[in-house]
């Protein structure tokens, strides 16, 4: 799972930190703080790229007992100021304090040694996985920049160069066999510059019959792209709301809620199925994305149960060297009023996530079958191969041996464990067993092969058409 040459406090720190969140911060014109109420997934690979480089683990200037104290009285303001459960919070400081007192700390002769043992200790005493504590002078330098709005402008136009060269997490976006839509995406981006991008990514499905969306592996990010993206599935002529949820904002506490959003640009899908796949990796907004969808009847979930980080996480800045990822706030569906911080999301259908899309393909043209006489049969053609992709049936060696030889009119070839079907001595594709003697074949969707046998001998080939004829080919050797 590891690269060999990844230090072992590195991999504790993925483990304990993989599904981080922090809030995206604005400010106004005058240099107020304000919250934007973007709520940010703090991606592991960043957090790895902060603690895991070299200079993380470089031995680094010493840190006296005086700066510790300070260091504490300064994370107890922190936490009095954004942590939400305050009964917690005011368990947390005396034991740092006693720790500190008894020398619990003096072996942590470095600042990177000293804010993992903060760490360590904030997850022991409040049982909460987000909290991290790490030093990391650069981000707090830019965090301090935002507060003038001419910097502020320069680092948005970075980050939203860098969200370009990723596409805004749409990875891809494909119209499959039966007219499925599929979305597949990394992260919500903040839609300030994704936008124009995801409402091109919903006018491209919006002809198709069914939508999947593909949250295996999106690590999260700006719930208001969760917003934007799940509007396209209400009707704007009710009121909807999608999340509900509080946060703390520097000793003051706001409530808001999020609502299907009145207008959008293209079409709504209001009745149009929805199948979300899901794994132990989606994280943060794409767990409340599919969460809000699942507890309003709008998707059917399919996969593994999601990772359980549903609280947004903030970074506040300790001194000019540390900084404190800290939970702020807590959200709610819009039905039971609950979440799933712990326990993750379950799905309506489980399955190992790698076999998640073939199992929501054959549940979508399964069910446009039921209700589309006109495309039953069309539908039907499409199964198995889906059923092949779910079940991955047994290859039998010794039956595709046996059929390889010579056909009338083109030959079966055995090269290297695979089959292939050779016509005119030059025209040469792979056949995939998508059940008992039923081949398939490579980049064709309109024909299929069947293998005939007698007492175990395969004595002929017959192509099996999409319309149901059959050509049959004799056996000659």
């Amino acid at each position: 799972m590891f690269p060999k040459s990844m230090p072992s406090r590195c991999r504790r720190i993925f483990l304990q930190h993989i599904a981080q969140y922090i809030v995206c911060w604005s400010f106004t014109e005058g240099g107020n703080i304000r919250m934007r109420h973007h709520l940010f997934l703090l991606h592991t690979l960043s957090a790895l790229s902060i603690m895991c480089a070299p200079s993380a683990f470089a031995e680094a200037p010493g840190i006296s007992r005086d700066e510790k104290g300070a260091i504490i009285a300064s994370l107890d303001s922190t936490l009095n100021a954004n942590y939400p459960f305050p009964d917690i919070a005011r368990k947390i400081r005396p034991v740092l304090q006693e720790h500190l007192k008894k020398g619990a700390y003096d072996s942590a002769t470095t600042k990177a040694a000293f804010a993992s043992k903060l760490t360590d200790d904030l997850i022991k005493v409040s049982g909460d996985l987000h909290f991290l504590v790490a030093t990391d002078p650069e981000w707090i330098v830019e965090f301090k920049a935002k507060a003038n709005p001419a910097l502020k402008a320069g680092i948005r136009r970075e980050e939203a160069s860098r969200l370009e060269e990723t596409n805004f997490g749409f990875d891809e976006v494909a119209r499959l066999t039966g007219n499925i839509g599929y979305i597949r995406f990394s992260y919500f981006a903040d839609p300030e510059f994704a936008h124009d991008t995801a409402a091109s990514v919903m006018r491209f499905v919006g002809n198709t019959d069914a939508v999947i969306i593909d949250l295996r592996y999106n690590n999260g990010g700006h719930l208001e792209m969760a917003q934007f993206l799940a509007s396209y599935f209400f009707s704007s002529e009710k009121d909807q709301l999608l999340f509900d949820y509080y946060y703390n904002e520097d000793g003051k506490r706001i409530q808001r809620g999020q609502w299907v959003l009145p207008g959008l640009p293209g079409k709504r899908m209001v009745d149009k199925p929805v199948y979300i796949l899901t794994g132990s990796t989606s994280f943060s907004s794409a767990e409340w994305f599919s969460y809000a969808m699942k507890k309003l009847g709008r998707a059917t979930l399919i996969g593994e149960r999601t990772a359980g980080g549903a609280h947004p996480v903030a970074r506040k800045p300790l001194n000019d060297d540390f900084f404190v990822q800290v939970p702020i706030g807590q959200i709610q569906d819009p039905v039971d009023h609950g979440d799933f911080e712990g326990v993750g999301v379950q799905p309506d259908i489980a399955s190992p996530s790698i076999r998640a899309l073939p199992v929501a393909h054959k549940l979508a043209l399964e069910n446009l079958a039921k209700t589309d006489d006109a495309r039953r049969t069309e539908l039907a053609w499409m199964l198995p191969g889906l059923t092949a992709a779910i079940e991955r049936p047994h290859i039998d060696a010794a039956m595709l041996t046996n059929a390889a030889g010579k056909y009338e009119g083109r030959q079966l070839i055995l090269d290297n464990g695979v089959l292939y079907y050779l016509w005119r001595d030059r025209f040469r594709v792979a056949l995939e067993p998508i059940g008992p003697n039923l081949l398939a074949v490579e980049g064709v969707s309109d024909f299929r092969y069947r293998l005939n046998t007698l007492d175990g001998k395969v004595t002929a080939l017959e192509r099996v058409n999409k319309d149901g004829s059959i050509q049959r080919y004799q056996r000659l050797d």
